[in-house]
């Protein structure tokens, strides 16, 4: 058997596929992955931790670490163009097999969990006018999103190329309400209410409170930063994956800031923070009347189908890639003659449905599914900062082209320090539900080595399985307890 086949029986060679992506469609890709859900919910999530003082600390924070990581992502895509699918290739050079399994499933799920923020997010904002679909978690929105989920499963089955060609024209469509939002609210901008949430409604806390509890919210909005990265095996150009990462980090980052402080002088911190997700739409009804509702709500659909639409496709490549690389069952290689990976897809489509119904059980659909997603991609990210210190001090010089440099290091330190510390901003509660997720996945791990006859664990690894396993003991034990809550 090849290492990698199509459904038709057709061999597809890996290191050739189909498509091959330009600089502005990679840019593109990384910009429509990170522009979706979001950035529409940001001004009630800071509103409900912190005033302006604290949000401006928190963007520097997430902007710097955010940036460390764009340049470890570019660095590494240079010094290692051996390597294919990002996040997980980086952590399984680095950190060995099953390490870079755990990230690579990591990331899956937590992009699969992403998506499901989408069609939640989607079917809150027409509850605004269809009561019976709430805030997107009651049966009937479950049911219709459902819908939506199995039909881009059939849109991206048609192929890359057309999908990608519809992100390039979501991209730009969405870029427009949410520019129009950040002018629209500086005309109708009030000193006096931007002074009095300058330090934070009494609720808030202390400042440092403030800054980690927006920290899961600057994660959720900057995922994606990766998104060249893992579609680096369709880059015309090599280096072209480093420059679409720096280019589509650097297009997002002010819009996403200026999205959250701007908010702040329309009205006061307490009533965003109870503001309709998606909150965006409340602070321009405030500005301008009920069109501004509307009009942030129609680009908030197109935005999140669009980047549905990346997110599925950067999913279904990692399951696929790792496959290839005998680190997932055989099955999950299979793609067609157009170069879709659809065993892989099936299953990312699949994940998203089951955690979409998880959601009616859940206190805050929305804010649970998005705190997840970002607690999942932080081991992944932590792995693919801490291989970049390990190539910056000289580990794998074999493997690696050009040569390190102190600002090399030093800029792969921060990035690790960062994930490091969103870890533990992130708290025990979904460090332990992603354990939940993490353990099962071991069976995955286990079959792609009876696959290829190999012993299932080092010793190493099997201490790594059983710290996971112990970890999703403890988080059963304590949601079932109360301790922890969805």
């Amino acid at each position: 058997m090849s290492h990698a086949e199509t459904t038709s029986g057709r061999p597809t060679d890996g290191a050739s596929p189909a498509v091959k992506l330009t600089l502005t469609t990679l840019t593109m890709m990384v910009v429509g992955s990170m522009v979706g859900a979001g950035v529409f919910s940001l001004p009630r999530r800071f509103a409900q931790e912190t005033g302006v003082a604290g949000a401006l600390i928190a963007w520097a924070i997430a902007g710097t670490g955010m940036l460390m990581l764009a340049f470890v992502f570019q660095a590494l895509a240079v010094r290692r163009p051996d390597l294919d699918a990002g996040v997980y290739a980086y952590a399984k050079a680095g950190f060995g097999e099953y390490l870079g399994f755990f990230s690579a499933f990591g990331y899956w799920a937590s992009a699969c969990v992403g998506n499901v923020t989408y069609w939640v997010l989607i079917m809150s904002t027409v509850g605004a006018i269809w009561p019976s679909l709430g805030d997107g978690d009651t049966l009937l929105a479950v049911v219709l999103s459902s819908f939506g989920l199995w039909a881009f499963f059939l849109l991206i089955r048609r192929g890359v190329k057309e999908a990608a060609a519809i992100n390039r024209i979501v991209t730009v469509a969405k870029i427009v309400p949410i520019l129009v939002f950040v002018i629209l609210a500086l005309f109708f901008f009030k000193p006096s209410v931007f002074a009095d949430n300058f330090g934070g409604a009494d609720y808030a806390g202390s400042l440092f409170n403030q800054v980690r509890g927006t920290m899961l919210a600057t994660v959720f909005v900057f995922l994606g930063v990766e998104g060249a990265s893992v579609y680096s095996r369709h880059a015309k150009r090599r280096e072209d994956v480093g420059r679409a990462t720096i280019l589509g980090f650097l297009s997002v980052f002010a819009v996403f800031a200026s999205v959250t402080i701007v908010s702040y002088g329309i009205m006061p911190m307490a009533e965003i923070a109870e503001l309709r997700q998606p909150s965006m739409a409340g602070v321009l009804e405030e500005a301008v009347g009920t069109w501004g509702k509307v009009f942030v709500s129609v680009g908030l659909i197109i935005s999140v189908l669009g980047a549905y639409l990346a997110w599925t496709l950067m999913a279904a490549e990692v399951l696929f890639v790792a496959a290839k690389d005998d680190d997932m069952p055989r099955f999950l290689r299979k793609a067609t003659a157009e170069d879709v990976p659809v065993p892989a897809l099936l299953m990312t489509t699949a994940l998203s449905q089951v955690v979409l119904v998880v959601t009616m059980f859940s206190d805050d659909a929305f804010n649970f599914a998005l705190d997840l997603t970002s607690a999942l991609s932080l081991i992944p990210f932590l792995l693919a900062a801490g291989f970049a210190v390990k190539i910056a001090l000289g580990y794998g010089r074999e493997d690696v082209a050009g040569q390190s440099t102190r600002k090399e290091l030093v800029i792969a330190v921060i990035a690790t320090l960062y994930t490091a510390f969103l870890l533990y901003a992130a708290g025990l509660k979904f460090v332990l539900v992603s354990f939940i997720l993490y353990a099962p996945a071991t069976l995955l791990f286990i079959k792609a080595r009876r696959e290829q006859n190999r012993r299932l664990f080092s010793p190493r690894e099997a201490v790594i399985c059983a710290v996971s396993i112990a970890g999703a003991v403890v988080g059963v034990i304590a949601l079932a307890a109360g301790w922890i809550e969805l």
